[in-house]
C-alpha cells in the first residue's frame, strides 16, 4: 500500500510541479517580473530621449510634432515591441535561436547582432564621456565655467564674465562687447564648447588623423566597460538586481532638474517654445519621417535586446501588458525630458537674451555643451552637474547592459553546451573586453567623427530593413495563423485583432515608408563645419550594409546545406521550422508541439527516474493509479496491474 500511495504522488508531482514552478533552470529566468519590466525600460530609454527627442520636437512644430509621434507610438512602435517580446518568450531563446521558426532567416539574427556590437561599441564611449563629465564636476567651480583656461581660444565668450573680483572698467566693457557678440551669434564660442572641442577630445582636424589616445577618456571607458561586465556577472539574475537602481534613479534625478529648472526666470518661456504647436508642419512629411524614426530607434527595435530580455520570461507571462507598459513608459519619458531640458534653455535664452532656438542643440551637443553651460548659470552648479551626468550615466548603462547581454545570450544559446551554460560570465568577460578593445578608436583626437559616423550609418536604415524582414518572416513564411495560435498557447488569449491587423499590413507599410523616407532624405553626415570626406562615407555604408548583408548570404548557405534535389525543395526544406522549434520546457509542448523536438529541454530528476525504469513499468504505475481513483479496467488488462514486490 504504502508503495502504491508513492507511486501515486510521483505521478502527480511530475505534471504539476514544473507547471508551478514554470522555471528554466539551466538556462535561467528573472527573478520576478518587475526585473523584467525595468531591464526592458532601462534598454529601451536611454540617451536618445534626453537629447534626440526635445531637439526633434522644437525642430518639427513643437507641440504639432506630439500628434505624428503617438501615431507612430499605437500604430509601429508598441505592436512591434510586443512582436519581438512574444517572439522571444515563446521559445526562450535569444536573437540566433529564435530562427528556428525559419531557418533560412537565421541571418536576420546575425544582423541584430552586427548591429548591437555597433552600438555597444561607440554607445560606451558615450557612457565613458558622461563618466568623465561626472568626475569632472566634483569641484568648486565647474571647468568649463570661464575662458579663462589654457584652452580657450581668442574667440571664446562666458556667460558668466570672469572669475576676478576686482574687474576693471576694460573688462567690464569686455564682457558687455562678449554679450552683444552672443546676441549676434558671430564667431562666439562658449567656454563648454571649447572645453568639449579643445581640451576633453582635443578634436584633430579630420576622420583620417587619429593623434593621440585621450588617456582620462580612455581610462574612463575601462571604468564603464568594468562596471557593465560587473552588473551582468551573473547575466539577468545580477543585472535584475541592478535595475531595481539604475532604472529609477534616473527619474528622481529628471524630477529634482525638473522642479529646479521651473523655478528659474525665463522657464516658462522655454517650455511654451517646446509645446507651442505650429500646425502648417504637419502636412511636412519630414514631420511624420522624424517621429516614426525616434518611436522606431528609442523603442530599440530590430537590435536583438528585446527578444533576448524577453526569452528569460517565464513561458506565460503576458508580455502583452509588459509592451503596453514598457513603450508607454518610454514615450513619456521623453516627453518629460523635454520639460526638463527646454526648463533650462528657456533660462539660458533669457540670461543671454537670445531667442530658445539659438541655445538649443541636439545629439552630444546638447548632453555636452548646451546644457553643461546652461548649468555654470544655476546656484551651486557642480551639484546640478553630478546630478545630471550621473543620470545620463545610468541611463546609457541601463541600454548597454542589454546590447552586452544580447550578444553574450546569442553565443551561449548558439554553442548550447552544459560548459557554457555554467561558464557564461567567462563568454561576457570576454564580449566585453573585445568591446573595449574595439572602442579603443573612439577615444583618440579623431574618435568623435567615428562616433558619429557609426551612430548615423551603422544603426540606420539596416534597422529598418532587419525589422521589415522580420515581420515578413514571421507573418507570411512562417504564417500569421501559425504565430496567433502561439501566442494563444502562451498567453491563454489570442493577440488582439489591433495587433493582428498592425502585424500583418499597418507596421510594415510604415517600415517600407521609413526605410524610402530615408532613402529620399539622405544627406551626407557633417560635423560642424566639417564634411567628411567620401571615403570615410563608403566607410559609413560599408558598416551599415554589413549588418543587412548577413541576411541574404546566410539564407543561400542554408539552401545550399537543405535536402532536396532542386532548387525549389531546398527553398521549401530551408524555410521549414526546425523540429525544435516551440516552447523550451516539456510541459509546456502541447497540441502540434507535443511531439516535436526532443523530449525535453529541461527534465527534473523524478522524470529521468521514471525514464530509467522503462516504458513498461511507466504504464504499469498510471494503471494503478487510475486503478485508486475507482476506474473501471477492462479485465483483459487485469493481469498488467498486478503489483510488483517492490518499487
Amino acid at each position: 500500500m504504502l508503495n502504491k500511495i508513492n507511486i501515486s504522488f510521483g505521478l502527480k508531482a511530475v505534471p504539476v510541479e514544473p507547471v508551478k514552478k514554470d522555471e528554466n533552470s539551466r538556462r535561467g529566468n528573472w527573478g520576478n517580473q518587475i526585473e523584467f519590466v525595468l531591464t526592458s525600460v532601462g534598454y529601451a530609454v536611454g540617451l536618445g530621449n534626453v537629447w534626440r527627442f526635445p531637439y526633434l520636437c522644437y525642430r518639427n512644430g513643437g507641440g504639432a510634432f506630439m500628434f505624428p509621434y503617438f501615431i507612430m507610438l499605437v500604430f509601429c512602435g508598441i505592436p512591434l515591441f510586443f512582436l519581438e517580446l512574444s517572439f522571444g518568450q515563446f521559445t526562450s531563446l535569444g536573437c540566433l535561436g529564435v530562427w528556428k521558426v525559419s531557418p533560412m532567416f537565421k541571418g536576420v539574427g546575425y544582423g541584430m547582432m552586427v548591429v548591437s556590437t555597433y552600438i555597444g561599441i561607440y554607445y560606451n564611449v558615450v557612457i565613458c564621456i558622461a563618466f568623465y563629465y561626472f568626475f569632472m564636476s566634483m569641484t568648486n567651480l565647474l571647468p568649463w565655467t570661464y575662458c579663462n583656461n589654457p584652452w580657450n581660444t581668442p574667440d571664446c565668450t562666458g556667460v558668466m564674465g570672469t572669475p576676478r573680483t576686482n574687474a576693471t572698467f576694460a573688462n567690464v566693457s569686455a564682457v558687455v562687447s562678449g554679450l552683444t557678440e552672443i546676441v549676434n551669434r558671430t564667431k562666439r564660442t562658449s567656454p563648454s564648447e571649447e572645453y568639449w572641442r579643445n581640451y576633453v577630445l582635443n578634436v584633430s582636424d579630420g576622420i583620417g588623423n587619429f593623434g593621440e589616445v585621450r588617456l582620462p577618456i580612455l581610462g574612463c571607458l575601462a571604468v564603464s566597460w568594468i562596471v557593465v561586465f560587473l552588473c551582468l556577472i551573473r547575466g539577468v539574475k545580477s543585472s535584475g538586481k541592478v535595475v531595481y537602481f539604475t532604472a529609477t534613479f534616473p527619474y528622481v534625478v529628471l524630477t529634482i532638474l525638473f522642479i529646479r529648472g521651473i523655478t528659474l526666470e525665463g522657464a516658462i518661456s522655454g517650455i511654451k517654445y517646446y509645446l507651442t504647436p505650429q500646425w502648417e508642419k504637419i502636412l511636412d512629411a519630414k514631420v511624420w519621417g522624424d517621429a516614426a524614426s525616434q518611436i522606431f530607434y528609442s523603442l530599440g527595435c530590430a537590435w536583438g535586446g528585446l527578444i533576448t530580455m524577453a526569452s528569460y520570461n517565464k513561458f506565460h507571462n503576458n508580455c502583452f501588458r509588459d509592451s503596453i507598459i514598457i513603450s508607454v513608459t518610454n514615450c513619456g519619458t521623453s516627453v518629460y525630458a523635454g520639460f526638463v531640458i527646454f526648463s533650462i534653455l528657456g533660462f539660458m535664452a533669457n540670461h543671454l537674451g537670445v531667442d530658445v532656438s539659438e541655445v538649443a542643440d541636439h545629439g552630444p551637443g546638447l548632453a555636452f555643451v548646451a546644457y553643461p553651460e546652461a548649468l555654470t548659470l544655476l546656484p551651486i552648479s557642480p551639484l546640478w552637474s553630478l546630478l545630471f551626468f550621473f543620470m545620463l550615466i545610468l541611463l546609457g548603462l541601463g541600454t548597454q547592459f542589454c546590447l552586452l547581454e544580447t550578444l553574450v545570450t546569442a553565443v551561449v544559446d548558439e554553442i548550447g553546451t552544459d560548459w557554457i551554460m555554467k561558464n557564461k560570465t567567462y563568454v561576457t568577460l570576454g564580449v566585453a573586453i573585445v568591446g573595449f578593445l574595439l572602442g579603443v578608436p573612439l577615444t583618440t583626437q579623431a574618435g568623435i567623427y567615428w562616433l558619429l559616423l557609426m551612430d548615423n550609418y551603422a544603426a540606420s536604415f539596416s534597422l529598418v530593413v532587419v525589422s521589415c524582414i522580420m515581420c515578413i518572416c514571421i507573418m507570411y513564411v512562417y504564417g500569421h495563423k501559425n504565430y496567433f495560435k502561439d501566442v494563444e498557447m502562451m498567453l491563454g488569449f489570442p493577440p488582439p485583432l489591433f495587433f493582428r491587423i498592425c502585424w500583418r499590413y499597418v507596421s510594415p507599410f510604415i517600415i517600407t515608408f521609413i526605410l524610402i523616407f530615408t532613402v529620399i532624405q539622405y544627406k551626407p553626415i557633417t560635423y560642424n563645419d566639417y564634411v567628411y570626406p567620401r571615403w570615410s562615407l563608403v566607410i559609413g555604408f560599408a558598416m551599415a550594409l554589413s549588418s543587412v548583408i548577413c541576411i541574404p548570404i546566410y539564407a543561400l548557405f542554408k539552401i545550399a546545406m537543405s535536402e532536396g534535389s532542386t532548387f525549389l525543395e531546398r527553398l521549401k526544406n530551408s524555410v521549414k521550422p526546425d523540429p525544435d522549434w516551440g516552447p523550451a520546457l516539456q510541459e509546456h509542448r502541447k497540441g502540434r508541439y507535443a511531439t516535436a523536438g526532443p523530449e525535453s529541454v529541461e527534465v527534473c530528476p523524478l522524470k529521468e527516474e521514471l525514464k530509467d525504469e522503462g516504458k513498461e513499468k511507466l504504464k504499469e504505475k498510471e494503471m494503478e493509479k487510475k486503478d485508486e481513483m475507482g476506474l473501471t479496467i477492462p479485465g483483459s488488462n487485469g493481469s498488467t496491474l498486478n503489483p510488483t514486490p517492490s518499487a
